[in-house]
């Protein structure tokens, strides 16, 4: 068995966005250092989360290796195919059937037969019935994982049957030998989780996208493939079973089967949000007669699944699969074969937290009082109380609230503005103040600085040209999109170095503004002082200089005589 869970997280892809929490219909993704996880345990494998990541961090678990591995044990190795398939590929039974055997497959088999099976057993359960009772078809794993998980108490109420797909398993092991491999190919990643539960039904499951996959690896393409007249289904081709994958399939072939409707209601629910809504305030002691419930995760049934790999619609393959169905004359009431499973409840267990757990939980997301809990969702849970339970779980981190980092983000900007020691201005199109901080309005509203300062954003909506006089150069910035420095800007006996910047192009602009006034008149006086200590300076080299150029003219004289002395007197004086 293949460790990993068939839905799992690529970490450095994902872009903590949240929407695969707010997908989740069963809210099984935790977030741990910024990344979004697969809860494994309260996962119910709908794959909803894999269709929605923007990033395609989701992904399906790859089995195409675990079954190249059967295939090299020169095993029979059967393919169970989903009655789906018909409206993904746009090529003949005959080509497709030899393409897999090209693949190495002994068989090709229509898992609508085991459909078939499935609908002649739970007509006969529905007739032999005389109870006011509800039924719950076992078709589709995601459903019965639901039920299991999060509405256990209807849990009895599942058709005490396996899937159409393990049944199918369960006839081709009888058919063939139970030594031989079942390999089901579809559009279900919930089939997935259940191959794991059921390996001795069926060894692998892989969905149509890797099974394109595995056909790009190999470099065979479906035109390039001989056509084998003799590839059929095997052991016979399907009949009303290949209506399963669309919403009322399955209740059309019970009615093939027989049933009275006068006492049994037959109703079809697709989506898990469809099928939770119609369990909620359901009292079976008010049911009269007996209802069966047809109930799909995937809106619309099996040809929505997440992993159809087809640019088709759902009317578009419903019309193709409707077209292509064959139907018996004669349906057999007593089924081939039945494979029995109980299925029990295994309840995702609800922590519960007292009242000071989930204030204290709200405080840490700034959340104070019931104004403050806005239930915006951005998080991804429905209520902040909600995402207040899954921060004490360690399922979620504070910065998951958008509202939270938002104020956040909000008082650390504020905070450095404020305390920035230049002048920060902020306006919007029209010229009108939108942020400043205190070193403006000290900069340029001096002689008002008490009586603005009183009041916070005294200055937010004036005309910046009324405050300031070099009102142009923003708008310059804000117009061109471009950056505009002006160093020793003079204004009256003032200077200043002056950063006009866009933020928003066309909407908003900002700048920074220096007063360099006392500086650069230090640096005159700096100046100044070194001029004048430059000059004495050299004064005083030019002195020294004289004073060197005196004593060596006195040196050259002497010497100079002292030569001509020694010249002048005859050897041996």
């Amino acid at each position: 068995m293949n460790n990993i869970y068939p839905v799992y997280t690529l970490k450095n892809e994902c872009h903590d966005c949240y929407k695969c929490i707010r997908e989740c219909p069963v809210k099984a993704i935790k977030i741990q250092e910024n990344s979004a996880s697969v809860i494994n345990e309260k996962c119910i494998a709908c794959g909803h989360c894999v269709t929605v990541c923007p990033s395609s961090a989701k992904r399906v678990r790859n089995d195409i290796d675990k079954v190249k591995k059967l295939l090299f044990q020169n095993k029979k190795v059967y393919v169970s195919l989903a009655p789906s398939w018909i409206g993904v590929y746009n090529i003949s039974k005959n080509k497709f059937i030899s393409t897999l055997k090209h693949l190495g497959f002994e068989g090709v088999s229509e898992t609508a037969l085991g459909a078939q099976e499935v609908s002649i057993e739970c007509a006969n359960i529905l007739n032999k019935n005389e109870d006011n009772s509800l039924y719950i078809s076992s078709a589709c794993p995601v459903i019965v994982e639901y039920i299991r998980l999060y509405r256990p108490e209807f849990t009895k109420n599942i058709v005490p049957i396996v899937s159409p797909a393990l049944t199918h398993a369960g006839l081709l092991k009888r058919t063939y030998g139970d030594d031989i491999s079942v390999v089901f190919i579809g559009p279900c990643i919930a089939k997935k989780k259940e191959s794991d539960t059921h390996q001795n039904l069926i060894d692998a499951a892989l969905t149509f996208e890797e099974l394109n996959l595995w056909l790009k690896e190999e470099s065979i393409e479906f035109n390039n493939i001989e056509e084998n007249e003799n590839s059929e289904f095997i052991p016979q081709s399907a009949y009303e079973g290949a209506l399963y994958p669309i919403e009322g399939g399955m209740l059309d072939t019970i009615r093939k089967v027989g049933i009275d409707e006068n006492k049994i209601s037959l109703i079809s629910l697709s989506s898990l949000n469809n099928f939770d809504k119609a369990l909620k305030g359901l009292d079976e002691n008010k049911i009269k007669g007996t209802i069966f419930i047809e109930a799909l995760g995937c809106e619309g049934g099996c040809i929505n699944g997440p992993c159809l790999s087809s640019e088709k619609g759902v009317i578009t393959i419903s019309n193709e699969i409707l077209t292509t169905t064959q139907y018996r004359t004669l349906v057999p009431q007593k089924p081939e074969i039945v494979v029995k499973e109980d299925y029990s409840s295994n309840p995702i267990k609800k922590e519960k937290y007292n009242a000071d757990e989930i204030e204290n939980a709200l405080k840490r997301i700034g959340k104070t009082s019931i104004e403050d809990e806005l239930n915006c969702s951005g998080c991804g849970y429905t209520t902040c109380r909600d995402f207040a339970n899954a921060l004490i779980s360690g399922n979620a981190e504070p910065s998951m609230c958008v509202s939270y980092m938002r104020k956040i983000a909000t008082k650390k900007a504020a905070a450095m503005i404020r305390c920035m020691p230049a002048a920060v201005v902020m306006i919007d199109k029209n010229l009108n103040i939108l942020e400043y901080n205190n070193a403006f309005l000290k900069m340029f509203c001096s002689d008002m600085y008490d009586v603005y300062s009183q009041e916070e954003d005294t200055l937010k909506g004036a005309d910046i040209d009324r405050i300031i006089s070099f009102g142009d150069i923003l708008k310059s910035a804000l117009n061109s999109n471009t950056d505009i420095h002006k160093e020793h800007y003079a204004i009256a006996n003032k200077l200043y170095d002056i950063s006009a910047f866009t933020i928003e192009e066309g909407e908003i602009a900002g700048a920074v503004i220096t007063d360099v006034t006392k500086s650069e008149t230090d640096r005159e006086k700096i100046a100044k002082k070194a001029r004048e200590v430059i000059t004495k300076n050299i004064a005083t080299v030019q002195e020294i200089a004289c004073l060197l150029g005196e004593h060596m003219v006195e040196t050259e004289i002497l010497l100079d005589s002292i030569a001509r002395d020694y010249e002048n007197t005859p050897d041996g004086e």
